[in-house]
């Protein structure tokens, strides 16, 4: 297999830059970790892909046991079924006309799940559902603490669930709320104690509704920085954590979180030595992101990225006689995955330094 000049089986060093690499040990460690924490658990991983993008690595979440696999966006949901996935929860809201028909496009082809907090949108993907003779799963979200998407926990949410188990074309399943507003809270303690506090809100409102007598299967909720404390509570069903396999340099100074690894990195040329304690790399704005913080240089000892224009990001070196040279690749962790990869075409997969496979990124760019 070949891409741009680069042959399966070369050094990582013969790839083009700027290039997104997978540390393929690192990832499948990452991977292997989250799917040992759920086995046995009443609660399942159902894994975020808007981290990935990508349904090959969808594919290895569920052989490792995944209940099914979670998207953001219906396009993201696209490029996963076409990859061959075939439950997905899409954990958002989806609104208007042309999304509802390739809503219901799509649930002829899976097994699809979507959230609600809107009564009307609720009877518009009834009357949808109806017409095209599909059945669409749906979670009622709630908003926890976010401050985002999903009804106040209460009444309002027992009324809406009622709505959905009456519309024909929809099945209610349950309830979904994410605490995403914790996932960074540094303690473990303090995040354990906020997290508990914010599911209660969900398992509540399970009860009530369960009280008015209609069952509810999922509870979802969860994410990378939560996923132990989320997915250890019962009542839980499925945690949708994503970041967890690459891992955001964030995520660094997280309690609990200390057994995952950076396995995702931007490979990058030097192009300029402008100065003994100044290099200019290849990559700027329009290869990697860094609204959660500059990437790191890696080991590389006392270099470190300390800007980014929008092709060209600047490195200093606290030794003036730091070898690094023009033309030499350098490797910078990513700091938040999930928009550096939106991105990217290919991600490039080394093992041991040699490129084992390049993955098409299909879900690159699917925000609608």
């Amino acid at each position: 297999m070949a891409q741009d000049g680069i042959r399966i089986g070369c050094s990582k060093e013969e790839i083009d830059t700027p290039a997104l690499l997978i540390d393929l040990p690192m990832m499948e460690s990452n991977l292997n970790r989250m799917a040992d924490f759920f086995r046995g658990r009443e609660a399942k991983l159902r894994p975020h892909a808007k981290t990935h993008k990508c349904p090959i690595i969808a594919q290895k979440q569920l052989d490792l046991g995944a209940s099914g696999i979670t998207c953001a966006k219906l396009s993201e949901a696209e490029a996963l079924i076409e990859g061959g996935i075939q439950d997905i929860l899409i954990a958002n809201q989806i609104v208007g006309e042309h999304k509802i028909f390739r809503l219901t496009d799509l649930a002829q082809r899976a097994n699809l799940t979507v959230a609600v907090d809107n009564p009307e949108n609720v009877k518009t993907l009834s009357q949808a559902a109806s017409a095209t003779g599909v059945k669409i799963r749906v979670l009622v979200e709630l908003d926890i603490g976010m401050g985002r998407c999903g009804v106040s926990p209460g009444q309002a949410a027992l009324v809406l669930a009622q709505q959905v188990s009456r519309s024909p074309g929809l099945s209610f399943s349950g309830l979904m709320g994410y605490e995403g507003h914790l996932v960074f809270v540094p303690s473990l303690q303090e995040r354990t104690d906020r997290c508990c506090e914010a599911i209660s809100l969900l398992l509540e409102i399970r009860d009530l509704i369960e009280r008015a007598g209609l069952p509810v299967s999922v509870v979802s909720g969860g994410g990378t920085g939560t996923y132990a404390i989320t997915g250890d509570l019962g009542g839980i069903t499925e945690v949708q954590a994503g970041s967890y396999l690459f891992m955001d340099t964030r995520y660094r100074g997280i309690e609990g979180l200390e057994g995952f690894g950076f396995a995702l990195t931007l490979m990058s040329t030097v192009i300029s030595r402008p100065s003994e304690r100044r290099a200019i790399v290849d990559a700027g704005m329009k290869a990697i992101t860094h609204e959660f913080g500059l990437p790191m240089v890696k080991d590389r000892p006392g270099a470190k990225l300390v800007a980014l224009a929008e092709e060209h990001g600047i490195v200093q070196f606290e030794d003036p006689d730091h070898k690094l040279k023009v033309g030499d690749k350098i490797e910078l962790v990513v700091s938040h995955a999930c928009t550096t990869i939106n991105l990217h075409d290919s991600y490039f997969v080394i093992r041991k330094g040699t490129l084992e496979a390049i993955w098409p990124i299909t879900g690159r760019g699917a925000f609608r």
